[in-house]
C-alpha cells in the first residue's frame, strides 16, 4: 500500500475497503469455530481467478485469513499439512496467498502503520492490527498489490456470508457426493447492473498436472565427468531457503537458496552454492543439475550414490544421474539437517 511495491499499490480508498472487511472479520472472530481444514472458493469478477480461504486462529497462536490462489495453492496448503513444517519451514513461502493477519503492533513495519495513520484508524492491544502480505513463490512476503488488495478484500467479505453459516451447519462445505475429495463450494459473482449477486455452487477442483521442469546441462561439463573416476562415497544433495532475502531496497525482496552437498558417512558438507530467483522459482530449479555438475566437476571424482529429501530434486537430477551411473534414492538427509540447524541456529533462523 505504498509507493515501494514493484506493481501499482492500492489506493486510499482500496486500502480502506480492505481495512474495513479485515476489522469486520476480526469482530466475527470465525477462527471460534472454523478450523483451517474449512475451505470454500471465492471467484474474482475480474480475472475469474479462483481463491480458496481459509480461516486460521483456533490455537490462539496466529490469527488471519489466507487466499490461497488457485489450484497451486490449494493443493500446496494441502500439501503442507500433511508434511513437517519444522523441517521444511521454506514450503510455506512457496506457497501462492494472499493472507490478512491480526498482529501486534511491533509486528508491522512503517509501511503499515503509514497506511492506517493516513485512514485515520486506531488499533489497540494483541492481535489487533491487519497485516497485508502477498506470498509469490522464491520470494519474500511483500505488500499486496492494488489487485491483490481487491482480491483479498473480497475474500474478507464472502468470509463474513459463509462463516456464520458454517457456524450454524458445519456441513455446509461438505460434497456428500464427492468420493473423490475435490468439490469445493466456490463463491462465484453474476453482474446485475453496476453490482454482483453472489451465487454458490460446489465446483471440482482438481490437483494441477505437475509441471515438468526442462533440465538444463552443459555438453562440455558432462564430457568432463564421464572421464573422472567414480568413488566409493555417498553425497547427500539439498536445496535450502536461507532466511537472508536479497534484493533492490524497495523492491520486492527474493528468497535465496542454497545448494548443500554433504559427504552422507560423516556428515561433512563438501560443497555448497548460492542460487537466487531472478524471474520464477522454477527456472532457478531448472539449473540446479548444472550447478551441481560443476560442483562435481570441481571435486575431480564422481559419487556412487546421492540422496535426496524431495520428489523434485529426484525428478531434476534424475538425468545427470543416468549419465554418470549414480544411485539417486530418496533420504532424511541427517547429516545436512545437522548443518542446517548450526547454520540457521547462528543466523536467527527462519
Amino acid at each position: 500500500m505504498t509507493k515501494k511495491t514493484t506493481f501499482p499499490a492500492p489506493s486510499l480508498e482500496e486500502a480502506g475497503q480492505l481495512y474495513q472487511a479485515a476489522v469486520r472479520v476480526k469482530e466475527l472472530a470465525p477462527w471460534g469455530w472454523m478450523e483451517e481444514s474449512d475451505i470454500f472458493g471465492v471467484q474474482q469478477p475480474e480475472t475469474g481467478e479462483l481463491g480458496f480461504v481459509s480461516v486460521m486462529g483456533m490455537a490462539e497462536e496466529h490469527f488471519a485469513v489466507a487466499l490461497y490462489q488457485g489450484a497451486e495453492g490449494l493443493y500446496g496448503l494441502w500439501d503442507l499439512a500433511s508434511g513437517d513444517l519444522e523441517e521444511n519451514p521454506q514450503r510455506l513461502l512457496e506457497i501462492p496467498q494472499l493472507q490478512a493477519s491480526f498482529e501486534d503492533r511491533d509486528g508491522l513495519d512503517k509501511q503499515d502503520r503509514e497506511v492506517i495513520k493516513k485512514l485515520g484508524l486506531k488499533f489497540r492491544g494483541a492481535h489487533a492490527w491487519p497485516m497485508f502480505r502477498s506470498y509469490r513463490p522464491g520470494f519474500m512476503p511483500w505488500y499486496v498489490t492494488a489487485e491483490e488488495a481487491r482480491f483479498l478484500t473480497l475474500a474478507l467479505e464472502q468470509t463474513l456470508a459463509v462463516a456464520p453459516r458454517v457456524r450454524e451447519n458445519p456441513d455446509l462445505l461438505v460434497d456428500e457426493d464427492d468420493e473423490e475429495d475435490e468439490s469445493y463450494l466456490v463463491r462465484v459473482p453474476r453482474r446485475e447492473g453496476d453490482q454482483f449477486v453472489w451465487e454458490e455452487q460446489m465446483m471440482r477442483v482438481p490437483a494441477p498436472e505437475s509441471v515438468s521442469v526442462p533440465v538444463v546441462l552443459d555438453v562440455e561439463t558432462i564430457g568432463q565427468l564421464k572421464q573422472l573416476p567414480q568413488r566409493n562415497f555417498a553425497l547427500e544433495i539439498d536445496v535450502l531457503a536461507m532466511p537472508t532475502p536479497i534484493g533492490e531496497r524497495g523492491e520486492r525482496p527474493s528468497l535465496p537458496y542454497l545448494l548443500m552437498l554433504a559427504d552422507a558417512r560423516s556428515g561433512m558438507i563438501i560443497g555448497f552454492e548460492l542460487m537466487k530467483v531472478e524471474s520464477s522459482l522454477a527456472e532457478m530449479q531448472a539449473q540446479i543439475p548444472l550447478k551441481l555438475s560443476h560442483t562435481l566437476a570441481q571435486a575431480g571424482a564422481i559419487p556412487a550414490d546421492i540422496f535426496v529429501r524431495s520428489e523434485l530434486l529426484l525428478q531434476l537430477l534424475n538425468p545427470l544421474c543416468q549419465i554418470l551411473q549414480i544411485k539417486l534414492e530418496l533420504s532424511d538427509l541427517p547429516g545436512i539437517n545437522r548443518a542446517m540447524d548450526s547454520m540457521l541456529e547462528m543466523m536467527g533462523g527462519f
